[in-house]
């Protein structure tokens, strides 16, 4: 009998698999999302010198409700006015293996809306 795999396992090799190819650097940063149940966190991180340069997140903004879509475009256009203030413009996006709909989709219209490009 074969076993079903959860959700987040399957998650995490598609994400492994784009992670293989997408990478951020001192000039063009990786935005990377992560989603939970309960809330959704976003990052921009430099992979060559492995360090977080912005990070936000429903629970740093402390939103009432943070699973939802209008919470997750306050992470997107926070995120994007902390990227301004330390003069990042252009990132690369990493949805983390999500499918890029719902709240991911939202965050990422946000942040463009707000001054990133990608």
């Amino acid at each position: 009998m074969v076993s079903k795999e959860s959700k987040n396992v399957s998650r995490k090799r598609r994400h492994a698999r784009v992670r293989a190819k997408v990478s951020g650097t001192s000039s063009c940063p990786r935005l990377c999302v992560y989603r939970s149940n309960k809330n959704i966190e976003a990052q921009i991180i430099d992979d060559v010198k492995k360090v977080t340069l912005v990070a936000s997140s429903s629970m740093s903004l402390k939103l009432e409700n943070g699973s939802n879509i209008e919470a997750a475009s306050k992470v997107g256009a926070d995120l994007a006015e902390k990227a301004k203030a330390k003069k990042i413009k252009k990132v690369v996006f990493d949805r983390s293996g999500y499918i890029y709909h719902g709240r991911v989709k939202a965050l990422a219209e946000a942040a463009r809306e707000a001054g990133l490009e990608f």
